[in-house]
């Protein structure tokens, strides 16, 4: 476990001793863990969560990392002089932008992250929803109420796609073998066209599919939030579904918290939602009993 210079032989001994109980519990379980492109960060930020995923699987766990990138892509269509069409403030992703997604995600990204869990010292490989059929996708619609008519109208969302399936033979081969797989999620539907998922859901996918013991969702904010903005250590579904009813959990947090949900409902022991910009959020989560944002249990 990284532990601060100032800290005695003695001192970093008994961290250690007080993370095996915690180490003991993970032993040989899967654990999926999301890496968002805003929690990405600078290269530092990237170091300290390279290491993290190095020692967990140093320490018997079975990491998968599952990964977004929205800010790359941004940055990317923006590069390239691609304009972004919004609808309902969702970002509509025709052909070109479909291209650069899997371009950016299983590309650059990917391969990106790959190298820096090597340079650590793990062995990592980089694969998307595509591979071995992973995961097949289908398009995506959405509804809307016209405030003026109250009719519901069908939004399209061009090649934005949800999990259909999830085939894991993949998967467990490369952790067979020890390997820490780093998936994309861009996927193929049943006719072959590629589809863009959101991170969120893909890894929700996995995690039920894997039987995980636990998803860690690393994002930018500490967790669940109050209405006074305190972080909330620890909810049932139930809990969620009453915050969602009386506006609390709002927004982007609401398809994390229907994430949540789903691969508890799939056979997720517990679900965190975390800060991934906080050095080593996932040790601090696994191996130490103050943990680390909001869990979430059935």
């Amino acid at each position: 476990m990284i532990t601060p210079p100032h800290l005695t032989p003695s001192q970093s001994a008994d961290l250690l001793v007080q993370a095996l109980p915690h180490m003991q519990r993970y032993d040989q379980e899967i654990i999926v863990i999301k890496y968002g492109g805003n929690a990405m960060g600078d290269a530092a930020t990237a170091e300290d969560f390279a290491e993290d995923i190095v020692l967990l699987e140093q320490s018997g766990l079975k990491p998968v990392v599952c990964h977004g990138g929205g800010p790359q892509i941004a940055r990317m269509l923006e590069k390239l002089g691609i304009k972004s069409e919004f609808k309902q403030g969702l970002r509509v992703t025709d052909r070109a932008t479909v291209d650069v997604v899997e371009m950016v995600l299983a590309g650059s990204v990917n391969k990106e992250i790959v190298g820096y869990i090597s340079r650590e010292g793990g062995k990592a490989i980089g694969l998307c929803g595509k591979d071995g059929n992973m995961v097949t996708a289908r398009k995506v619609t959405r509804t809307i109420v016209d405030p003026d008519s109250r009719i519901e109208q069908v939004l399209d969302l061009g090649f934005v796609g949800e999990p259909e399936t999830v085939d894991t033979s993949v998967l467990d081969a490369v952790l067979k073998a020890e390997l820490i797989p780093v998936l994309a999620p861009v996927c193929s539907a049943s006719d072959g066209q590629t589809y863009n998922v959101n991170a969120d859901t893909f890894a929700g996918a996995i995690a039920g599919a894997l039987n995980a013991k636990r998803l860690l969702l690393l994002t930018d904010v500490p967790g669940v939030l109050t209405k006074d903005k305190e972080l909330i250590p620890e909810l049932t579904v139930e809990e969620c579904r009453r915050l969602i009813a009386d506006g609390t959990i709002s927004g982007g947090m609401i398809p994390k918290i229907e994430t949540c949900i789903y691969a508890l409902e799939k056979g997720v022991e517990a679900v965190v939602i975390l800060d991934g910009k906080v050095p080593h959020a996932a040790l601090i989560e696994l191996f130490t009993d103050t943990g680390s944002g909001t869990i979430i249990r059935r």
